[in-house]
């Protein structure tokens, strides 16, 4: 089982930067795909970025390509999204996920994650 502790977020202006990380517990860490959701006020959580076990693939929605990069240290055990050029539209709670240990591959389908973080909020002034 591997339990998740997302950090890093808070307020920032249009333009601006933010670098979220993901602390994850457990063994079996570096054997999963892992991903970052948002989810913002009366909409469905939505699919940011997800990497492979080993960092090597990387996936992201079209509303963030090129503007933010996900990463890992599997030393660590921790994932990484760091967040530029930030827009108003990119404010929402940000959640950390993985996936069952059998997963390695990167995955955007919400439903290939068993276990969220609590989420921490972005928000993104004007």
């Amino acid at each position: 089982q591997v339990q998740l502790v997302e950090s890093g977020g808070g307020l920032v202006q249009t333009g601006g930067s933010l670098r979220l990380s993901c602390a994850a517990s457990g063994r079996t860490f570096s054997s999963r795909a892992m991903g970052w959701f948002r989810q913002a006020p009366g909409k469905e959580r939505q699919f940011v970025a997800g990497i492979s076990w080993s960092g090597g693939s990387t996936r992201y929605a079209d509303s963030v390509n090129g503007r933010f990069t996900i990463s890992r240290d599997n030393t660590k055990n921790t994932v990484y999204l760091q967040m530029n050029s930030l827009k108003p539209e990119d404010t929402a709670v940000y959640y950390c996920a993985a996936t069952p240990s059998s997963t390695t591959w990167v995955t955007q389908n919400i439903y290939d994650y068993r276990t969220w973080g609590q989420g921490t909020q972005v928000t993104v002034s004007s």
